[in-house]
């Protein structure tokens, strides 16, 4: 099985996700996604796969949210993902991908319903 972890290293629930799988006996392919966001097309999928629309992924307490005025609800899909894109703090995290599914680990234990 192929499992995919959108990672920050600096947050806990990120690295608890990890030890998750990790404890599971899973080693999965970690994307540091501040370093290397998501294109649009693989944040389109990962919305897909969420069942959610781009503002549902979004963390609204960045600075950037409100800097970049995201809060306006008359934006489009399109431009919010690729506000993700641009700055990927944005992007709720962790995100893991398995067997065509996907999940936020926020608690940690979401992660193991797609495995």
């Amino acid at each position: 099985m192929s499992v995919t972890i959108y990672h920050n290293p600096r947050c806990s629930k990120s690295r608890a996700t990890l030890e998750l799988l990790r404890n599971k006996g899973i080693e999965p392919t970690v994307i540091e996604y501040l370093k290397t966001p998501p294109s649009v097309s693989e944040l389109e999928s990962i919305l897909v796969k969420l069942g959610m629309e781009p503002r549902d992924l979004m963390r609204k307490g960045e600075a950037v949210y409100k800097e970049a005025g995201l809060n306006n609800a008359e934006l489009e899909r399109k431009a919010l993902i690729a506000a993700m894109v641009e700055n990927p703090i944005l992007i709720e995290r962790p995100i893991v991908l398995a067997n065509d599914k996907a999940a936020i680990g926020r608690p940690p234990e979401n992660v193991l319903e797609i495995l």
